[in-house]
């Protein structure tokens, strides 16, 4: 895409451009739309495919059983929890696109990441010319055929549903990573171990099931109760939200708890529930990497001076839940997990947190929304005050932006043109739009791509011109 000029040619016809105009008033749009730019947005409709494409199968998905390690592309799986905490996937990021690594003679942390998630240790080679979307540029460690219980327990796992459909349980942030790295992306292939296969089961019956085995996490980053419908439909950064305590326990690892074999699923997801009520990350600034330790350690602190034996969330006690006898398993400040998170960007080998914290400052923060779309809607939409967020929608209609007013539209689907014009702010990620897209005149920022955006697809023209625009 261009910054100034439509990706495809469009074709248009009078009898487009007065059909549109009719349309534009019986809506209630601008009366004033261009003939020539309503013919390229009617055009764009007409010619579109459908918005929401079924989700790619993985071959053999349906008859796979538990135990079985099947090859798939993260685009064919489908996530059982409605959040992530961003800043563990900022970690991730950040370190993948940093060459910290191989400053020190060490293979990029993704390539490790990669094998282990296929069940095969760690990084053996990587070619210089190397990415996540080629497995055949690197070699891991264990050759296929030859994984032991160790790696094949490091793997990630799905449950095979209705329709030979494949449902994550465990590895959403590894697999969002990879999924957001600039060399990985929907068609990166993975393998994982199926746990079990339910794809005989009604949908109710199915999602009945997952609930009573515990395989489904049905609250949002609030801790508040949301239902299956309200499950992302894919992976992708912006199809989840962001929950911090998800992220804040992921930094409490190996300072306030530890993860064992056989260890409850969601267990981060519960230490969060109950560190939500302890520790207020509202009097932490968490951009600074001082004030962001202070709260992993009063979190940590919490999670170690709780009796073993108290029932943290979901009927697990803090021993169930690996609680650490000792805060930072006994050591100082300065030594342990603690010290190694605690280390800033320009050390040879930074912590966790200082990756995140970097990579976080280059994410545009999007406007606070004054109204919020989720769900299905079969009308046109107007914007013309505010800021309307488009959260996981499902839209059959056009979207018109008018001046001042902005939009920010995350993991939705949108079936029709949208026009922007003299908009504050436009943000799409991690959408799918079928229909024209044409944003002209932004005061304040374009938003395709980038940092903590997902990128689209678009099934139609693209025209988009104005300033802060960043290309995708």
């Amino acid at each position: 895409m261009t910054g100034s000029t439509p990706v495809r040619p469009v074709r248009t016809r009078t009898s487009f451009v007065l059909r549109c105009a009719r349309t534009v008033r019986e809506r209630g749009f601008v009366r004033g739309v261009a003939a020539m730019s309503c013919a390229f947005l009617l055009g764009g409709a007409l010619a579109a495919t459908p918005a929401v494409a079924a989700t790619p199968q993985a071959p053999g998905a349906a008859s796979a059983q538990a135990g079985d390690l099947i090859e798939v592309t993260l685009d064919q799986l489908r996530p059982t929890q409605p959040s992530l905490g961003y800043d563990q996937i900022f970690y991730k990021l950040g370190r993948y696109s940093s060459t910290k690594d191989e400053d020190r003679g060490k293979f990029n942390k993704r390539f490790d990441d990669w094998c282990e998630t296929n069940g095969q240790g760690e990084a053996a080679s990587v070619d210089a010319d190397a990415t996540l979307a080629d497995p055949s540029s690197f070699t891991c460690s264990i050759p296929v055929g030859q994984e032991t219980e160790d790696s094949l327990a490091a793997m990630k796992t799905v449950v095979v549903g209705p329709g030979g459909a494949l449902y994550l349980t465990d590895g959403h942030h590894s697999l969002t990573s990879f999924w957001e790295a600039a060399d990985g992306g929907p068609k990166t292939p993975i393998r994982l171990r199926v746990t079990a296969n339910l794809s005989g089961l009604s949908t109710e019956g199915f999602w009945q099931r997952m609930k009573d085995d515990n395989l489904v996490w049905l609250k949002d980053e609030n801790g508040q109760a949301i239902t299956v419908d309200q499950l992302p439909a894919r992976l992708g950064l912006s199809r989840f939200h962001d929950d911090r305590y998800r992220s804040l326990v992921y930094f409490t690892r190996g300072i306030g708890y530890d993860q064992a074999a056989g260890s409850a699923e969601f267990l981060e997801f519960l230490w969060g529930s109950w560190l939500r009520d302890r520790v207020d990350l509202s009097q932490y600034d968490l951009t600074s990497l001082t004030s962001y330790l202070g709260a992993v350690r009063d979190a940590s602190r919490a999670m170690t001076d709780v009796p073993g034996d108290t029932v943290v969330a979901g009927g697990r006690t803090a021993e169930e839940l690996g609680r650490l006898a000792e805060w930072n398993a006994g050591k100082t400040e300065t030594k342990g997990e603690f010290g190694d998170l605690s280390l800033p960007l320009s050390n040879a080998k930074p912590g966790k947190l200082a990756f995140a914290l970097d990579y976080r400052s280059r994410v545009p923060k999007s406007p606070s929304c004054t109204r919020i779309i989720t769900g299905k809607h079969a009308d046109a939409l107007r914007v013309t005050s505010g800021t309307t967020c488009l959260d996981n929608a499902r839209l059959s209609g056009a979207v018109h932006v008018t001046s001042g007013a902005s939009l920010v539209v995350r993991g939705s689907d949108i079936t029709g043109a949208v026009l922007t014009s003299g908009a504050g702010t436009v943000e799409i990620c991690g959408s799918t739009l079928t229909g024209a897209l044409s944003i002209t005149g932004t005061r304040d920022r374009v938003t395709l791509s980038g940092p903590g955006c997902t990128a689209n697809t678009f099934n139609g023209p693209v025209f988009v011109t104005g300033t802060g625009t960043r290309k995708a």
